[in-house]
Formats: structure tokens, sequence, C-alpha cells
């Protein structure tokens, strides 16, 4: 029994080796004859070449082929020997990846053409299938599907059979179905079954895919094509919408943090400040000047310096608001043509003072490495920077409100908005309520200035791109009325991008002005006015 048993092993072994001996004299004939036609100067037979060299398993199949990609794979006419240059510069036999002495000069460089070129992508991507990686194995089903070469389907076959990650077999059984709905000798029910994986997919590429069937299709597979890509185009329109909307309320965001500092200091004055925008500039080069700081001396706090900008940022613009309010505009109320003309003056002046001192170019204020990357819901897409500014809107918003509904200075604002001389009489100092009031006005734009420098270019000009913004923001809403605000605010930045795919950036805008020119026509006192004696009369 023993001897029969080493008998049946060593007959295994031998088997074993005897095919072993066969087939890789066949392998190492099949590398040799793919680098063979690299040497014929001829596409067709670089297209044979490189499906034979993925087909043989040669492990330098890979540099290879990146050579070829790069322009770097090399031929001797007279020896038809192949070479390759690596990434150093070193010529390499590719047979071998040895180090090779041949003269580089006499040389010729295999041709490629867009063909070739997508052929070689293709077949890159279909080693890379079987990478060790997930996230590259995914990355090259998403090339195969976009390439749809019908040689990658054995190794994507072979790759589905033996993949653990959930999102990379996803992407290799689409990148499947996108092969074998074309394929020639696939089934009507294998057709059927990838046009239903491609519709899955639900996105523009798998509309534009089912839309370029070929027209000898069976009329089953058409019709189920055309059905998909009602649905897809269906429920792109729908994720289209959202998407605006949510554009639409990160643009309502910005709107808000630029209009409610106006909403205050234009309801409780009646001053028509024109210098309300270069308040948010001043706010968006405090920020600047904070992160050079930070940057030259603690770059460790890179990504706090938001936090450390916010406060300082309503600070500085708080304090250049009340010196405004103390040297010029007190002498000026009752007489709102003059302020305009006095707050133009003072913006022109800060603009040129900040032109002076940082110089008229952009200045680079960097974002913060939990602001970098976006939030994806779905066929939603958000960055996470109007992300943070839709936050910190709400938060100011909120802080806002608090501060005017639940706090001694609050009381006596709202009590000067609404009966000046009964404040007065009541021992109100009205004069003190007014520069506190400028104030906090600019001193949140001032905080609007540190979220817009993440957004848009920090230069002198940056508060003139949002001064028209604002006053009709605060003109539809309300005088006065942070409810209004916030509420015209959104009204305006979702109709804005809706408008905007249509009308375009300019004209959607001047529409949007006369709609509210028509509305104030009907309700001057705007959607929501503010009430009291004084207010009223």
């Amino acid at each position: 029994m023993g001897f029969a048993f080493f008998r049946r092993l060593a007959l295994t072994l031998l088997l074993a080796l005897t095919v072993f001996a066969i087939q890789f004299p066949a392998r190492a004939d099949a590398v040799d004859d793919a680098l063979a036609l690299f040497t014929t100067d001829s596409f067709n037979d670089t297209t044979k070449a490189i499906d034979g060299l993925v087909a043989s398993g040669h492990a330098n199949t890979l540099p290879i082929l990146r050579a070829l990609a790069d322009g770097k794979l090399l031929y001797d006419p007279g020896s038809k020997a192949v070479f390759y240059k690596d990434d150093a510069g070193a010529l390499l036999n590719a047979r071998t990846a040895t180090p090779s002495s041949a003269d580089a000069s006499l040389l010729k460089a295999v041709r490629l053409n867009n063909r070739l070129r997508r052929a070689v992508e293709a077949a890159r991507g279909g080693l890379a299938l079987l990478a060790p990686e997930p996230e590259r194995r995914r990355t090259a089903a998403e090339a195969v599907f976009k390439s749809r070469d019908a040689n990658a389907l054995p190794t994507l076959d072979a790759a589905i059979g033996k993949e653990t990650d959930a999102r990379a077999k996803a992407a290799m059984e689409l990148a499947r179905a996108a092969i074998v709905v074309t394929f020639p000798g696939a089934s009507e029910q294998d057709r059927l079954a990838a046009v239903n994986t491609i519709a899955a997919r639900g996105d523009g590429d798998a509309a534009a895919l089912l839309r370029s069937l070929p027209a000898d299709l069976p009329e089953s597979v058409k019709a189920a094509a055309a059905d998909a890509v009602d649905g897809i185009e269906a429920r792109l329109a729908v994720w289209a919408a959202l998407q605006n909307i949510l554009y639409g309320v990160s643009l309502g965001s910005v709107l808000l943090l630029a209009a409610v500092g106006l909403a205050i200091t234009f309801g409780q004055m009646g001053v028509i400040n024109m210098a309300h925008g270069e308040m948010v500039m001043i706010g968006a080069y405090t920020t600047f000047v904070v992160q050079d700081v930070i940057r030259n001396n603690a770059p460790w706090l890179f990504d706090y310096s938001l936090f450390m900008a916010i406060p300082l940022a309503f600070l500085v613009a708080a304090a250049v608001g009340i010196a405004i309010e103390r040297s010029v505009i007190r002498f000026l109320y009752g007489r709102p043509l003059e302020t305009l003309l006095a707050t133009w003056g003072i913006s022109l002046i800060l603009i040129q003072s900040v032109r002076s001192i940082f110089g008229p170019t952009n200045r680079e204020v960097g974002t913060p490495s939990w602001m970098a990357g976006s939030l994806d819901l779905g066929g939603l897409s958000l960055t996470y920077n109007r992300v943070a500014i839709i936050v910190f809107a709400a938060l100011v918003f909120v802080a806002l409100l608090l501060v005017l509904k639940k706090t001694a200075l609050g009381l006596q604002v709202r009590a000067v908005t609404q009966n000046r001389r009964m404040a007065a009489a009541m021992g109100i100092r009205t004069d003190w309520i007014d520069a506190m009031t400028f104030g906090l006005g600019s001193g949140v734009a001032g905080m609007a200035g540190v979220a817009l420098s993440q957004i848009d270019n920090v230069s002198p000009n940056l508060g003139q791109g949002y001064i028209i913004d604002s006053f009709m923001v605060v003109v539809f809403g309300g005088v006065g009325n942070l409810w209004g605000t916030l509420v015209g605010a959104m009204t305006l930045g979702i109709a804005n991008k809706f408008l905007e795919p249509y009308a375009g950036a300019v004209l959607g805008k001047i529409l949007l002005l006369i709609a509210i020119i028509l509305f104030i026509q009907k309700r001057p006192r705007g959607l929501f006015a503010l009430k009291g004696r004084a207010v009223e009369a």
C-alpha cells in the first residue's frame, strides 16, 4: 500500500514537471513572439503585440506597456531586440528587465496612434484589475468601463470571481456590462442584464453609453436601453434641481453673511452705508494677516487660523465702523443722500488705503485641511468650504437673534429702532446705541469677510461685488428685519441659481433686480416690515 502511494505521488510529480516543461517554453515563445511584433513598425502588429504580451502573463508586461505609452519603448532594427527606458533613464532589456549596454542612439521608438494609445490604456487597466490594492482595482475597472475593450473581458471575469471589496466588485461588474452589451458573442439575456446593470449606475456616463449602442442589436435590448435612458434622465433632472437648490442655499448663505450686518445698520439708523462692502474686505484682509503670522511663526496652528481670525475680524471691522459713525455719520442723520455720498467717499478711502498697504494684487488665503474635499450625497456634491459657510451663516444668524432678543443692548436697539424719541425719554443714550449698532453691523460684515476669503479672491475690490446684492437682500426682505434678511437671501440665492443656466449670470441678476423693483412697487416695505409708531409714521 505504501509503495503504491509513493508510486502515484512520483507519477503525479513527473506529470506536473512535464506540463511545466511544455508550458514554460510556450510562454517564453509567446513573450518573444509578442516582443518581435513591436519591431515591425506596423500599427496592426503593435496591436497584436500588446494583446500577446498581456496574454503571456509575463512579469515585465506592465513596465513595457508603461514605456510604450510614454514613448520609451525602443527596438534595434538590426537585431530585433526590444528595450525600454525606466523612470531614471536607464536602458533595460524588455525580455529580462536587466540593464543593457546597447547604443540608444541606434534604437528606434515604437510608434503609436490614438487607437493604439487606447489599447495600451485598456491593457494597463486590465492588468491593474488584479492589483493588490482595492482602490487600484476599482480605478482600473472604471478605466475599462470607459474604454469598453473586449480584450479585458477574460481578466474581468477572473477578477470578479475572486474580488472581496464590494465597491471594486461593483465597478468590475459595471465594466463587464459595458463590454457585454455590445459583445458579438453575448446572448440576448446577457445583454438585457448588462443594460440593467448600466442603468443602475444612473449617471450621465451610463446614459451616454446606452444612447450610443449600435443599431443592429435585438429590439428588446434597444427598447430596454431606451427605457433605461428615460429613467436616468428623469433621475438626473431631479438631482439637478436638488443640486441647484443646494447651490442656491450656499449662495444665499454668502448673501446672508454680507447683508445681515447691513440690515442692522440700515434698519436702525436709516443710513445708506456704501462702505459696508469694505467692512467685508477688512475682515478678509484680517484673515490674511492672521494666516501670514501663523505661517511665519507657528505653522502647526494653520488649521485653526480661521477660528482665530473670526473674533479678530469682528473687532477690527467693528472698531472701524464705530470710528466712521463717530467721526462722520453722526453729523448726517436725517440726510440720506448726504450719508450715501459720504460713505461712498469713505469706501474709496478704505480701498485705496488697503491697496497702499497690501498692494493691488490678490492675496493668498489658504484653506485649512478640514475644509478640503467635498460632501457627496447620492447625485449631490458640495465642497466642504461651502458647507462650512452654510453652517457659519446659520450660527451668525442665531447669535444675532440672541443678541437682539436676549441682551440689554438688543432691547435698547429695538427700542431706538421702533421709537427713538420715546427711547431717549426713557433714558437710553441713543447716540451711544447708534455707535454700538453701527459697530455691530460692521463687525458682522468683518466675519463675513473671513468666510468669503475661502471662496473669493482677497483683493481691495472684494467688497464691491457684494454691496449691491446686500442692499437687494435687505430691501426685499424688509429693512431692519433679520428674518426678512434670511428669507430674502435664500430666495435670491436659489432664484439666481435656477436662472443662471438659462439666462446667464449677468442677465439673471438683471432679471432678479427687475423682479425686486416690481415687488417693491407693490410692497414698499419688503416681505417683513418692522412695526412701531416711529417706524410706521
